[in-house]
């Protein structure tokens, strides 16, 4: 894994003929702390995320870039407080509604990552129906990560590779790298290149452990609601500064 731990801080267009990165994973934090600089409740600044992330869509799939992951609620956000948790439930519901239409006319196909037991069976119905009605997007594929922890879903992931082998349909010995990856929630789907995380922070958050292997790391100072897209300029050109090596040696070593 390749972390960059700095935050940027100078502005730099982007080329023509920069590198772009073929899967972006966004961990979406600082909602609260961007309401309460501005005196604002912290639902505001759920609301506020809800917008950036509508415009995150707009904005991969004008540069064509094909898969976009975002870190929409964690499995560890039950923690949260019972009247947070039903405003963005709430929240989920009504972007769906008014972005569902939209999502089919730009051909966004949108898959929800993440345990669906326990979950109330409208959210469920909710899940289903979105992922029914953009099956057939075709030029971007946007991952929810939505009930989500990477920890859970390699235990998962464990758990299918064991049962088959009980059964007899897998030998142990042909257990490869791939096998997991073929029973995680992405399967199927290239890893991420990029990982952004807003709001200063550096760490992961049980975002896509496995999958986060050899991604770049860029980490920003502003929060989610602040990241327009003059900071996600930034970002791409860090991301095309950058000299990926996948664990071999750079041109000049």
């Amino acid at each position: 894994m390749t972390v960059h731990d700095h935050a940027l801080a100078t502005p730099a267009p982007q080329r023509s003929d920069a590198v772009l990165p073929r899967h972006i994973g966004v961990i979406m934090d600082g909602n609260g702390r961007w309401a309460r600089a501005r005196g604002k409740p912290r639902t505001e600044g759920h609301r506020a995320g809800v917008e950036r992330l509508q415009e995150l869509v707009r904005m991969t799939g004008e540069r064509g870039i094909p898969y976009l992951t975002a870190f929409s609620f964690s499995s560890e956000n039950w923690r949260r407080p019972q009247e947070e948790i039903s405003f963005l439930f709430n929240l989920m519901r009504r972007f769906v509604a008014s972005d569902l239409e939209r999502l089919v006319k730009n051909r966004v196909k949108v898959t929800v990552l993440g345990e669906r037991d326990g979950l109330e069976p409208a959210i469920c119905r909710l899940i289903d129906e979105v992922e029914e009605r953009t099956k057939d997007g075709d030029r971007l594929r946007l991952n929810l990560a939505f009930n989500y922890g990477s920890q859970l879903e390699l235990v998962r992931a464990a758990r299918e590779i064991a049962e088959a082998a009980v059964a007899g349909r897998l030998a142990p010995a042909d257990i490869t790298v791939h096998t997991l990856s073929d029973h995680l929630y992405t399967a199927g789907m290239p890893d991420p290149d990029l990982i952004v995380r807003t709001a200063g922070e550096k760490r992961l958050s049980n975002f896509l452990l496995w999958q986060a292997a050899y991604a770049e790391f860029v980490f920003v100072d502003e929060t989610w609601p602040e990241f327009d897209e003059t900071v996600f300029e930034r970002v791409l050109a860090e991301y095309g500064r950058r000299q990926r090596r996948f664990g071999g040696l750079g041109p000049e070593e």
